[in-house]
């Protein structure tokens, strides 16, 4: 098996930078747009054949060095009790918004192996079709940015029904953020016990508050998440998106790997992190709209910053979009491999 991404995720010594792109299994391929075409989303999330399908479809393609679960970061929070449906045009919603202590007490932390089986069998049919070629990576929601789409109903622009309960009854959040952060660990380590080799934790809107109170009430639940599933021996991987601001907060997480969005220097980023991280990013996913010789000099910038750091993991600095060229996505793994390589 190659594993230069678990490697590199250690910080030893790799023959090239590892990459993977986050949502690499997706819209932008033919070959997974012929498979939804047949199923709804979560159908799709919830079939493990078609799953497993789905999440190899980029190796093949593209020659990425790991493989990451096909899923949503809501599936524990429908099993958690909500009512989750996604709309062919808007995002996810979730009926019966988390307002008041009644809704938190509904609520259960799940049991993966019972409550979402699927998820185990969809693992345990990777790891055998992957076991001779790359690792797979597990993963989930952070608990705040669950929180956020528990509290909202779905996605938001201004957050304020979250930020109203963090600043008008902490103790309701703190006791959300508690429950979510036992069923974080825990469908991660069910993940880890079914064979993912890594895992990553998408805080994906962490970027809406001030460091501050990034600091105050969502690093605390970070921590306790990561110093729990680092007793399972895998490589953590933390991904706080528009992170710039918060990157001396961020590397108290106890993470193996922080993750880095696009819209901060990768370079600037080290620094703020130190030398002794292990780093995964972080090209702009619109770069991928650019010609391939552009495409490469953004790569090999990105590699040269990156050599700074502990190890480096490329990536792209948040999820491919549906209408990237496959051709320039071929062209960016090709590029990293080919520019990263050691003689």
């Amino acid at each position: 098996m190659n594993d230069t991404f678990l490697r590199a995720c250690r910080g030893e010594k790799v023959e090239y930078t590892p990459v993977w792109l986050m949502r690499q299994a997706g819209r932008y391929l033919p070959q997974y747009q012929a498979v939804r075409a047949n199923v709804d989303f979560l159908s799709l999330c919830k079939t493990p054949e078609l799953a497993a399908e789905v999440t190899l479809q980029p190796v093949e393609i593209l020659g990425v060095d790991a493989a990451i679960l096909f899923s949503d970061i809501l599936i524990p929070v429908e099993a958690m009790g909500m009512s989750l449906e996604f709309p062919e045009k808007y995002g996810p919603t979730l009926s019966e918004p988390i307002r008041n202590k009644s809704a938190v007490d509904r609520l259960i932390v799940p049991d993966t192996e019972d409550d979402m089986p699927f998820i185990i069998e969809t693992i345990k049919i990777l790891r055998e079709k992957l076991k001779n070629k790359v690792p797979l990576i597990g993963f989930s929601g952070a608990p705040f940015t669950l929180a956020t789409y528990m509290i909202e109903g779905g996605s938001s622009k201004n957050f304020i029904n979250t930020k109203k309960m963090m600043f008008q009854n902490n103790r309701l959040f703190n006791y959300l953020m508690d429950k979510l952060t036992l069923t974080v660990t825990s469908y991660l380590s069910a993940q880890i016990r079914a064979g993912v080799q890594a895992v990553q934790i998408f805080d994906t809107w962490a970027g809406v508050l001030t460091p501050f109170d990034y600091k105050e009430a969502v690093l605390p639940y970070v921590k306790k998440a990561i110093s729990e599933l680092k007793k399972q021996g895998v490589p953590i991987i933390y991904f706080a998106n528009d992170c710039a601001g918060k990157l001396k907060e961020i590397r108290k997480s106890g993470a193996d790997v922080i993750g880095i969005d696009w819209k901060i220097d990768i370079g600037d980023a080290i620094k703020k992190l130190g030398k002794k991280v292990v780093v995964q990013g972080n090209l702009d996913p619109c770069a991928l709209f650019l010609s391939r010789e552009e495409i490469e000099e953004r790569v090999k910038d990105i590699l040269w910053k990156g050599e700074a750091a502990k190890g480096h993991i490329f990536n792209l600095g948040h999820g491919i979009l549906p209408e990237t060229p496959v051709e320039n996505a071929i062209a960016l793994v090709e590029a990293v491999h080919k520019y990263s390589h050691k003689v």
